[in-house]
């Protein structure tokens, strides 16, 4: 048994496809210590506004425990429903403007347990070429028909609905996007998304996972930044990027909860989240909700317009003009030259990790910055003297 996958595990390494487990000795910050050996500055998170370590989250999930304990006990069906996550779900929803909000375990669980809810067998699911595994999982899991369309391509999008209402008229319809895609951190035309699913009559799920915290006013992501809140269906996020804590969640329509509370099954069939993680998760909200909490976003796009101000555009990379998000790709192309260079910003004292297929296409293996409020002004100078200095050494930097 121990040799039954070493025939595949040595065909990975081959192709420098192979991953392993990092060991961080420390709290996630502008800076981490590997291993409980060396110190390094962290470009590779997604605590985009430097709250994973925040005392008010630590305070809130050291409450919670002491009141409600450790563990939640059951699924929220039985008995695991507490006071925090019902709390959570209140603020959710208010924070984001719909009418009621849904908390799964994870960004994962939430879309797993979504789409399946939302189309059946026969339905037809419209994905955006990019989009997260959570998402291509969920639509395959439904049953539904499944088209791809190419990323942020809306007029081959309009191709597909056009399809659908002529090879599948009278069955549901749904698009799934991304406001913020995970490995480019371009965002989506959501308002063309919208006039699209007006016009034909389809429902639009829309992923803000790497959106909230970072963009809209108080970090409500895409939809309230383009004011577009009432025209998306189903708001889907994270609280564990930019939120700083653990687990997913879904924010709509009021009936729109309830048919998720009976039927999607990632909710029904898992023990509820600890009521310290949502408890830290619900001050998040709560930070982001004041003015406090404005200030933190801001300035985190200051560190990501110093970022785009100073690093440097590969040769592979052409399409990324002017920064979008707090994610910024920097395109190698072959894997293993991608391995090298972030072994050698480690040697410089940066962590980066180095994206392969099939995280991405292959042949298009980068690095994979991620800025955040907390780190300071030089960490991004050196970060981005050290990349000038390790791309001129390959001659693959365009200046």
């Amino acid at each position: 048994m121990k040799d039954l996958f070493a025939k595949d595990m040595e065909a990975l390494r081959a192709r420098s496809l192979d991953r392993h487990l990092r060991e961080i000795t420390t709290a996630q910050g502008p800076e981490v210590e590997i291993g409980g050996r060396r110190r390094l500055i962290n470009f590779s998170s997604n605590d985009y506004l430097g709250l994973a370590n925040d005392p008010r989250l630590s305070d809130a999930a050291i409450t919670a425990i002491d009141e409600f304990g450790a563990g939640a006990g059951a699924s929220r069906l039985i008995s695991g429903t507490q006071s925090p996550h019902l709390s959570l779900e209140r603020a959710l929803a208010q924070w984001k403007q719909t009418e009621a909000a849904l908390c799964f375990n994870s960004g994962y669980a939430a879309a797993l347990g979504t789409i399946p809810t939302l189309v059946v067998k026969n339905d037809v699911v419209l994905l955006d070429k990019l989009c997260h595994a959570s998402l291509i999982d969920g639509a395959k899991l439904s049953g539904a028909v499944l088209r791809v369309f190419p990323h942020n391509h809306v007029a081959k999008l309009e191709s597909h609905l056009e399809w659908s209402r002529r090879e599948h008229s009278g069955k549901r319809v749904l698009i799934v996007t991304e406001s913020v895609f995970s490995m480019d951190g371009d965002r989506a035309p959501l308002r063309e998304l919208v006039e699209l699913k007006k016009h034909f009559g389809a429902l639009l799920m829309l992923d803000e996972a790497h959106a909230v915290g970072v963009i809209g006013p108080n970090g409500r992501g895409l939809t309230a930044a383009e004011n577009l809140n009432d025209d998306v269906d189903v708001q889907m996020g994270t609280l564990s990027k930019a939120l700083g804590a653990s687990g997913g969640y879904i924010c709509g329509s009021r009936t729109l909860i309830d048919w998720l509370i009976n039927r999607a099954r990632s909710f029904i069939y898992s023990t509820a989240p600890s009521p310290a993680v949502v408890a830290a998760a619900l001050a998040a909200v709560e930070f982001l909700s004041s003015s406090e909490g404005e200030e933190r976003r801001l300035l985190l796009w200051e560190r990501i317009r110093l970022m785009q101000d100073l690093l440097p555009r590969s040769e592979l990379d052409k399409k990324h003009s002017a920064a979008s998000s707090a994610i910024f790709p920097w395109i190698v192309g072959d894997e293993k030259a991608a391995l090298n260079l972030t072994d050698a910003l480690q040697s410089e004292g940066f962590l980066v990790p180095a994206i392969r297929y099939p995280t991405v296409a292959k042949g298009s293996a980068r690095l994979r910055i991620t800025v955040t409020a907390a780190h300071q002004a030089d960490q991004i100078r050196a970060l981005c003297q050290a990349i000038r200095y390790l791309a001129l050494k390959r001659s693959d930097l365009t200046v």
